[in-house]
């Protein structure tokens, strides 16, 4: 599952160059963004500019929180009420830690692991579908784990669906609705129309690394592959090119996200966003929202809403196969023709409309709620750059790469800092992104042991603008042998609806390989009644393999997982988890190993 930094979003935004709290670039507001939070929270426009003013603080507090307090929450949120960031706990001295921060705390029951936990049951519950079930995750405020129900398209199958996650402390949320994916010069909100059919609404215009122009938008709007983009109606005012090559367009679990190539003559990429009748709001950035945040969208149909993030992270079925997760779900009124517009955080970009209602309500329900694939994503999955007020002129190249260290799994280089506002670089292993880091030095880790690699970096400014590739320097890491493979071959006993939980002590340093290698044998009745989980040492959780199936198989020997991203530290202590969620079977976990 993809997931976003939850704690500390901004700051890992900033990190990656994608865009900072709103409150650090703009102390105002834009009228459009008062106007509209105003009129959909019943305010007056100083309310309204005052509760927008205490979410840039809670933006600021959270990107400054220390590690020890991001470590021991259960989430976070801006409380507009209190006008404070909220940070769940589950002991009394983290809260006194929260506290001394600046935050409000609250404690909880439940820690970020065990949230982690019960959604990796309900997900795996959940499997390709579960008729009326529409969207599954994380309620930070409520502490719990929830599932929504159509309760208008429910069957025998989803009776035991819930009988099964509510004997695991889920919150079950019935509804007489559920969202759906809406259809429908290059400006945020502005109409567009992919071949012959029904107009979507522009995201955010955007750049690549060689200066080309296109715009972001739904993947659901540009699923067919080289498919004509249209300005008007009845094909007519030829844009450019959808997802050309059939690579820039996504419509599954990964997101809801595509671009559109700018090809034809006279058109312009403006960082101007159409707010339809309000001032206009020009883009500065890009950030990423947190609960109770006041944000709004524009599109072709509902023009311009706003409302209150309800929840982030959170999975959407729209029925057919189509699941996609970590969805942010809002309270803002969206149409069918919304589809891709963009969302804004003040006057940053931070997602393109996904889905929502097939009409705007009061007082909406989960099942009237609109939804938004976060734009950080699509900005880093094709090296795109938004088009802000800052231009869209890159950093000069990083100079003088080098090397400066090697191990066995490891390469440390060193650079010159690139000309320009940089806020981050990024270093490349080939082709492929390695890590990204905010000084002039970085270390490659989870390499093979005596092999050659060839290393560029690139430096990224706050508006996402990408340099030029360094020189490629070459490394070749040091013969190793297996000194990072650790095992615990101690047997447990697998129980019906038990959860087995093995762990092993690491005192290695440096970081975890990516991708990291985890080996387990089991004997078992039946695998498919089984769920395994890798906890990392703080606590993060990575689903190795999903339960779920109709006939059972016999699990008798080793199977090997890999992780790819586990991003951690190698040193403290690593756990496998096993469940078992059905009857009548029975079972050992003789042993596992973890290769760091």
């Amino acid at each position: 599952m993809r997931r976003f930094v939850s704690v500390a979003g901004v700051a890992a935004l900033a990190a990656l160059g994608l865009g900072v709290s709103p409150a650090e670039a703009a102390p105002g507001h834009p009228d459009a963004e008062v106007t509209g939070v105003a009129a959909a929270f019943g305010l007056t426009a100083d309310e309204a500019r005052a509760q927008l003013t205490a979410q840039d603080d809670a933006h600021r507090l959270a990107a400054a929180l220390p590690a020890s307090v991001r470590a021991r929450s259960a989430g976070q949120w801006f409380d507009a009420a209190a006008g404070k960031l909220t940070v769940a706990v589950t002991t009394a001295e983290a809260a006194s830690q929260v506290r001394a921060a600046g935050a409000e705390a609250r404690v909880v029951a439940r820690s970020q692991a065990d949230l982690d936990r019960t959604g990796a049951a309900v997900r795996a519950l959940v499997g390709t579908g579960v008729p009326g079930v529409y969207g599954w995750g994380v309620d930070v405020r409520g502490n719990e784990v929830g599932v929504d129900v159509d309760r208008t398209k429910k069957t025998a199958a989803t009776e035991s669906f819930l009988s099964r996650v509510r004997e695991i402390g889920v919150r079950i949320t019935e509804t007489g609705s559920s969202p759906r994916q809406q259809s429908g010069t290059i400006q945020t909100g502005n109409p567009w129309w992919p071949g012959s059919e029904s107009n979507c609404s522009v995201g955010f215009p955007v750049t690549d690394p060689g200066g080309a122009k296109h715009f972001l938008t739904a993947g659901h709007c540009t699923n067919d592959r080289d498919q004509a983009a249209y300005g008007a109606s009845g094909q007519q005012n030829r844009i450019g090119t959808s997802n050309v090559g059939g690579t820039h367009s996504v419509n599954a679990r990964e997101g809801d996200m595509g671009v559109v190539a700018v090809t034809e003559a006279g058109w312009n990429l403006s960082a101007s966003v159409n707010t339809w009748g309000q001032p206009a709001i020009t883009l500065t950035g890009a950030a990423e929202a947190m609960v109770g945040d006041r944000v709004c969208h524009s599109g072709n149909t509902s023009h311009w809403q706003c409302g209150e993030v309800k929840y982030t992270h959170k999975s959407a079925d729209y029925g057919g196969g189509l699941v996609i997760d970590d969805l942010t779900w809002t309270t803002a009124c969206s149409l069918g023709g919304d589809s891709g517009g963009g969302w804004l955080l003040g006057d940053k970009a931070t997602g393109l409309h996904d889905g929502g209602p097939s009409q705007c309500v009061d007082n909406p329900s989960d099942g009237d709620l609109s939804l938004f694939q976060p734009v950080a994503e699509a900005l880093t999955k094709w090296q795109l750059r938004l088009v802000t007020s800052g231009g869209t002129t890159p950093p000069g190249a990083p100079a003088a790469p080098r090397v400066t260290g090697t191990t066995a799994t490891s390469v440390s280089l060193a650079w010159d800092a690139s000309t320009g506002d940089v806020t981050a670089y990024d270093v490349y292993n080939g082709s492929a992104l390695a890590t990204s880091v905010t000084g002039t030095s970085a270390t490659v880790t989870g390499l093979s042991p005596d092999t050659a690699y060839t290393f560029t970096v690139k430096a990224r400014d706050a508006a996402g603008n990408v340099s030029p590739a360094s020189a490629p320097v070459a490394a070749r890491t040091q013969a190793g042998g297996s000194g990072r493979t650790l095992t615990n071959d101690t047997d447990y006993a697998i129980r019906d609806y038990q959860q087995v939980l093995s762990p092993i002590t690491s005192t290695l340093t440096g970081q975890a390989a990516t991708p990291l290698s985890v080996a387990v044998t089991i004997r078992h009745t039946c695998a498919e009644d089984l769920g395994v989980t890798l906890l990392d040492p703080k606590g993060k959780a990575y689903a190795l393999k999903y339960s779920g199936g109709g006939t059972c198989t016999a699990w008798t020997g080793l199977r090997t997982f890999t992780v790819p991203a586990a991003a951690t530290p190698a040193s403290g202590k690593w756990q496998l988890r096993v469940t078992d969620y059905g009857p009548g079977d029975t079972g050992t976990l003789d042993t596992w190993s973890l290769t760091l």
